[in-house]
């Protein structure tokens, strides 16, 4: 998948918890089978201070805060990540993390949008 169906993973799921609140979309967003599922991509949800709410590839990260997370070069991207939405609404950022597919650690380019107190993300990893 490409990082445009990442951004339009994210619209689509964006309007989703708007339209059906937070619990069915959470539920939804966490269905790895679900419509937030794309070849390779799937949808994350956060709140402001770093807890995760949904996550389409590993439900393990649900409930646990990832703030200080760090990826493979040492940087606390989820961090980043939220203080970008807090301030702009939405974004885009580079950082590596486990690829579900191949279990390796990989680029990734991700796109984020925040709705209310939720921010949503969806990355494509990065193709060599």
């Amino acid at each position: 998948a490409t990082t445009r169906d990442a951004e339009l993973l994210v619209h689509h799921a964006a309007e989703f918890l708007k339209k059906e609140g937070k619990a069915k979309a959470f539920a939804e967003f966490s269905n790895p089978k679900g419509r937030f599922t794309y070849r390779d991509l799937y949808v994350m949800a956060y709140d402001l201070k770093g807890t995760c709410l949904a996550h389409g590839a590993k439900k393990e990260r649900i409930g646990k805060n990832f703030m200080d997370e760090k990826d493979a070069d040492g940087k606390a991207f989820v961090k980043e990540r939220l203080e970008i939405a807090k301030q702009h609404g939405k974004g885009w950022q580079d950082y590596k993390f486990e690829n579900p597919v191949t279990k390796k650690v990989e680029q990734k380019t991700a796109y984020f949008e925040r709705v209310d107190d939720v921010v949503l993300v969806s990355g494509a990893y990065k193709k060599r």
